[in-house]
């Protein structure tokens, strides 16, 4: 067994068998994009696509086996997260259907829900599309406008799109394949609104024609992903049996009254959200597994790849070359950094999911969690493929090559499940409230009113593999500036913990001079500090990335392995406080002595990692037969 291969097996994690399974079954099937196809031809292809990958289980892992499936959340999103190594849009495609259509039904549905629809849709019997998004609100999902109304008289929600602004928009599956929406809009009965409620609402019927009081549109070519179906849907007066609203969180007597085992409004919205985490969970993963995939190209090409070299001499490969180190070594560095924090998210996703009473602080820890590192991932993504074609110069810029598609594919990932900076917020304000549940969304003037006293806390508390962590920066080898190793481990340690914390707290202080000011003085309070509470939201993630990678390392078993590993994470957190040098040197936890060290020692890790540059790529453990880059075959 090569030492690439002991690399793989360390990335792949508990769900090792599943990557094993996809690698072999999915290579097989032809799944790249054809850039010759037109748009209905490409769709058509994926559907096909789709339903080849019905019989390898992973679609009815995601359900319970109450539900129809065979309960296996972890393998669900897995086998998700591997189809990003092949073709972006198909990935889009299983994850609106087995994902998000199906999530809502399981997740906010009861069991005569399951019973009607659960098992057709794992079997693309029934294809449905996830209606939330609208013209108007995307992140503010509270605010939709979209009104689903009840009729006493004849026992049936009235789906309507009031205004402009409440078309329902970017919808996958909308445009062509979807004949069922679950449909997220404000309840209205007896004249009171309960808040935004997912209903089933059929859209087609079985020629592929809208409905009555149903149209639909098409959002024709996008930035990539062209073959998934994004459309709009606009409701005029759409009739829904009662039986139609997905009514584990709330539920609409035949009289018209309503009821909800959570009382809260705010609580029982974000619950009803919190369930459909997967989604988030599947677009991070995949974002990382997409830069992977342009990371092995690049790599590879640049070891073949020759350009210039000493007068008389042969020309030298352009990984030789310290800026050519710089461009990819890193960026290698961080997607091994996130699949282990994807590991580790996915695993606590998986133990949560599969508990018959969850706990629901770890509920909300995971939300913040996917959150951060769904951002985390995205934007690595769209860094790392657009370095990566770069590096390729004209060779990456062509659609054979793969590396454009791969780039139009990813792009759109930074903005759905939830826009990054948006997400950053979330993380800050889960940090910064303590999880208080009287915190509804985003609500910068509730969040100011309910930041902790006790915030700084958070962080230590929160710390994942805390007895490795803590016993690692306890044994750290000097605590004062010009004592610090930067190339020990509990020393990167505590300064990522140490940062976070002076963030929160700082973050904190500002935040509570709104505590009892009106409304209005509030809002400017947290709008000057915005950019605080993101930069929360960021710092907090790469500590957590950081502990991950180190509690990854320690799982490894081969000791060569874990050498390596060694050294790529150091890289990973060298990189990161080399990127954010002014900060630990304004804040006087890197002395300006120290400081000058810090790219000498990033640049001693490359001369170290750059001959394993082949041996990291294989580490991802995407097949070689499988990169689609006509380049790399000659």
């Amino acid at each position: 067994m090569t030492l690439g291969d002991e690399l793989r097996i360390a990335l792949d994690g508990k769900w090792r068998h599943v990557r094993e399974q996809s690698r072999k079954e999915l290579a097989e099937m032809d799944l790249l994009y054809d850039h010759d196809l037109t748009l209905h031809e490409a769709r058509a292809r994926v559907l096909e696509q789709m339903r080849k990958l019905v019989p390898t289980g992973i679609p009815a892992a995601g359900y319970k086996v109450e539900a129809g499936g065979t309960g296996d959340p972890g393998m669900a999103v897995t086998g998700i997260e591997m189809l990003a190594q092949f073709d972006l849009s198909l990935m889009v495609k299983a994850g609106v259907q087995w994902g998000l259509f199906g999530g809502a039904i399981e997740n906010l549905g009861t069991k005569a829900h399951h019973e009607r629809y659960v098992k057709d849709l794992i079997n693309l019997d029934l294809l449905g599309c996830f209606a939330m998004t609208e013209t108007g609100h995307g992140s503010d999902v509270q605010s939709l406008e979209t009104t689903a109304t009840y009729d006493q008289a004849t026992q049936e929600f009235v789906i309507d799109s009031p205004t402009p602004s409440s078309r329902k928009d970017y919808i996958g599956g909308a445009a062509e394949h979807a004949t069922v929406a679950a449909v997220f809009a404000q309840l209205i009965t007896k004249g009171e609104s309960h808040g935004v409620h997912c209903f089933v609402v059929p859209i087609r019927d079985e020629h592929g024609d809208d409905l009555p009081g149903v149209t639909t549109s098409d959002c024709g070519h996008k930035g990539g992903l062209g073959a998934v179906d994004n459309g709009r849907i606009v409701f005029n007066g759409v009739r829904i049996p009662r039986e139609n609203l997905l009514n584990r969180y709330g539920q609409v007597d035949e009289g018209g009254t309503y009821s909800s085992p959570i009382d809260n409004v705010n609580r029982r919205f974000f619950t009803m959200l919190g369930t459909l985490i997967r989604g988030r969970v599947s677009v991070g993963g995949s974002a990382s597994a997409a830069a992977e995939v342009a990371l092995s190209i690049a790599g590879r090409y640049a070891l073949q790849r020759t350009q210039f070299g000493p007068k008389d001499g042969p020309e030298v490969t352009l990984m030789d070359y310290r800026m050519h180190q710089r461009r990819l070594l890193p960026l290698i560095a961080r997607s091994y950094a996130y699949r282990f924090a994807q590991n580790q998210l996915v695993a606590r996703m998986h133990r949560l999911q599969t508990s018959d009473v969850p706990d629901a602080q770890q509920s909300r820890e995971l939300e913040g969690r996917a959150a951060g590192l769904k951002a985390a991932q995205t934007w690595h993504a769209t860094t790392a493929i657009q370095e990566a074609r770069e590096a390729c110069g004209g060779a990456g810029y062509l659609a054979e090559n793969r590396l454009t598609t791969l780039k139009g594919d990813t792009d759109v990932f930074t903005t759905f499940e939830g826009d990054n900076h948006v997400l950053f917020q979330l993380v800050a304000k889960e940090l910064l409230t303590s999880y208080a549940s009287e915190v509804g969304g985003l609500d910068p003037v509730g969040m100011v009113k309910f930041v902790a006293s006790t915030a700084t806390d958070v962080v230590k508390e929160r710390t994942a593999a805390a007895q490795l962590i803590q016993r690692l920066i306890d044994a750290r080898p000097g605590r004062s500036d010009d004592d610090h190793d930067l190339l020990d481990r509990g020393t990167q340690l505590g300064l990522f913990e140490d940062r976070e914390e002076h963030v929160l707290e700082t973050a904190a202080r500002r935040l509570r001079r709104a505590a009892g000011k009106p409304e209005d003085e509030a809002f400017a309070i947290f709008n000057a500090a915005q950019d605080h509470v993101i930069r929360l939201g960021r710092v907090h993630v790469q500590r957590v990335v950081l502990e991950a990678f180190t509690a990854g390392i320690a799982r490894c078993q081969d000791p060569d392995a874990q050498d390596l590993l060694r050294d790529v994470c150091s890289l990973y957190a060298l990189t990161e406080i080399e990127s954010d040098l002014a900060w630990f040197m304004g804040h006087h936890r890197i002395s300006d002595a120290r400081a000058k060290t810090v790219t000498g020692l990033v640049n001693d890790l490359l001369d170290k990692l750059a001959p394993q540059t082949l041996t990291l790529v294989e580490g991802f453990g995407v097949p070689q037969a499988s990169l689609g880059a006509e380049m790399l075959a000659h």
